[in-house]
This record gives structure tokens, C-alpha cells and sequence, in this order.
């Protein structure tokens, strides 16, 4: 198994007490068409995450170091559909704030130890608010990335929103 999908499997099993079942293909999965077909699903079961800024990337918001975030950073996971354009006030309307920009990658990979685009629901390395476009629910099972393009995991949307702490919310445009 690759080194971040078993860093990912160990973390799940650590934080959360769950084995989750990783799929490895020898052909990356770096567009969730490529990762449907790896697995024989639709595209929109595929359980895509963008971390997103709700600041300058420098300091956080005053919104954001309330109830809802970490005082810590200003970051956001949202797991959509790669299938449905995300609305960006979607993201940033839980948090009290009005838009949000892509994470800076440095920045991210420091915060939540995957990359910005494509990174894994849950098991982050700092806790990041996290919202779920409600579509995830259409279906029985979504597939997540692992941390590296070719193994995904599949899980049922609500399971997922619970190990992520993801508020559910309309993400699309």
C-alpha cells in the first residue's frame, strides 16, 4: 500500500476506531471521471474535497475562530461533487463569513497534511471546520480520496459526514 493511504487507513483507525478498506489501481484516479471508472460508479458518487480560505491566508477571521472553526487557522474542507460546480458562498455561509478563495497549497499541506484539491475528507493533521454538499446523499456509498490519486475508499455518505464532523449543506451552484 502506498505510504499516505496507509498513513491515512492507520490515522482513521486511530481517531476514529474504523477500518476502512482502501482500493489501490495501478492507473492514478486524478479526475473523478478516472476514479469512477476505477471503481464502476458515477462521477458524482465521487467524494471530492477542496480546502478552502476563508481569510487572507495570514490571519484568521473573526468568524472563524469562533464555534465553527479553529482559532488556529481559517481553512475549510468541503467535500462536493466533482460532478456540480461548488458555490463559494455555500462554503464560506456556515462559518459567518461571505466568500471564500482556494487554500494556499504551503499553507495547507501544513495544516491539514494533504494538498488543496483531491485531499482526503477527514484525518486531517489540525481539525478544520468541514461542510458536505447534501448531494453526497443520493447515494448509498461515496468513494473519498486516501491521499495520493491512484486508491480511493468507499463509505456511505451519512458515516462520512459523521467522521468528517461535516456540517451538510447545499454546496452547489
Amino acid at each position: 500500500m502506498h505510504d499516505r493511504a496507509a498513513e491515512f487507513v492507520d490515522r482513521a483507525h486511530d481517531r476514529y476506531d474504523v477500518a476502512l478498506e482502501v482500493r489501490e489501481f495501478d492507473a492514478g484516479t486524478e479526475t473523478a471521471a478516472a476514479a469512477a471508472e476505477a471503481v464502476g460508479c458515477e462521477p458524482g458518487a465521487i467524494a471530492s474535497t477542496i480546502v478552502v480560505s476563508l481569510g487572507d491566508d495570514d490571519t484568521p477571521t473573526e468568524a472563524t475562530t469562533g464555534s465553527h472553526a479553529s482559532a488556529e487557522n481559517d481553512l475549510v474542507a468541503a467535500v462536493t461533487s466533482r460532478s456540480n460546480r461548488h458555490d463559494p458562498d455555500a462554503v464560506a455561509r456556515p462559518c459567518g463569513v461571505p466568500a471564500e478563495a482556494m487554500g494556499a497549497p504551503d499553507r495547507t499541506r501544513a495544516v491539514v497534511w494533504w494538498c488543496t484539491v483531491g485531499g482526503p475528507p477527514c484525518c486531517h493533521a489540525t481539525t478544520v471546520p468541514t461542510v458536505m454538499d447534501a448531494s453526497r446523499g443520493a447515494f448509498d456509498r461515496v468513494c473519498g480520496a486516501v491521499g495520493t490519486p491512484s486508491a480511493l475508499f468507499s463509505i456511505a455518505p451519512d458515516r462520512l459526514a459523521d467522521l468528517a464532523d461535516a456540517t451538510v449543506v447545499d454546496l452547489t451552484e
